[in-house]
């Protein structure tokens, strides 16, 4: 089965999580998408947030970077995934890079006008209410995995500085 190498970003603000309703898959998740040719992980989870958000972001760190100044260092992943996708076309797996991020200081936290995504809070993420899909006439709760690493991810930008 092909495998294809991506990277997902739980961006976090305040003691919420950016979401966005997938219509072909029917679920929440979080912003991300495949790291492109010449592309490190990073660089990809970043240019996926600004795509699909308009937020310009940076990771939150998870461990420290070894004090040697070559070769250049990337910050970790929380997390990697390996997810089965299903069609259209062929079935694939993602080995999916999860990162925890933030927007950057002074970015509005909103800036594409898309019914679908929506900031979800811890509250609500705790509670596993249903979210409205706006614009889509769907409720759904948000998958397990998906609402583990979003609490994970708002806990994780509590517990650190932003500068």
């Amino acid at each position: 089965m092909k495998r294809h190498f991506t990277a997902t970003a739980f961006l976090v603000r305040g003691d919420a999580t950016l979401l966005h309703w997938h219509r072909r898959l029917g679920q929440w998740m979080p912003p991300g998408g495949h790291i492109e040719e010449d592309e490190d992980p990073v660089q990809a989870v970043l240019r996926e947030i600004l795509e699909e958000t308009g937020i310009v972001a940076e990771v939150i760190e998870n461990a420290a970077r070894h004090p040697f100044p070559y070769p250049e260092q990337l910050p970790a992943p929380y997390t990697i995934l390996v997810e089965d996708i299903p069609g259209p076309g062929e079935r694939h797996k993602h080995i999916d890079m999860i990162y925890f991020c933030r927007p950057l200081e002074g970015v509005d936290p909103l800036p594409v006008d898309d019914p679908t995504l929506l900031w979800v809070s811890e509250r609500e993420l705790q509670s596993e209410c249903l979210l409205d899909a706006a614009g889509c006439g769907v409720s759904a709760a948000v998958p397990e995995d998906v609402r583990q690493l979003a609490l994970a991810a708002i806990t994780a930008a509590r517990q650190t500085s932003i500068r």
